[in-house]
């Protein structure tokens, strides 16, 4: 992968999530989506326990879903 490829922040934890979990990050991200949280915190806390993920796994899909919901 050339670095002008590399994914950066965040999204440079999801290919390992994929791996290491089986879901695309997509489906990941539905899940935060729908569920009745919205703090960050509560949603990697929430991942965490309920889906099994590590905190930096869960903190980097919590904050690309939510930087890319501000966005609109």
């Amino acid at each position: 992968m050339t670095t002008a490829a590399a994914a950066k922040g965040p999204a440079s934890y999801f290919p390992s999530i994929e791996k290491k979990y089986g879901r695309p990050t997509a489906e990941w991200q539905q899940l935060i989506r729908s569920s009745a949280l919205t703090r960050h915190m509560e949603l990697v806390g929430w991942l965490k326990s309920e889906h099994g993920l590590g905190h930096g796994h869960a903190n980097a899909l919590v904050a690309a879903t939510l930087a890319e919901d501000a966005r609109g």
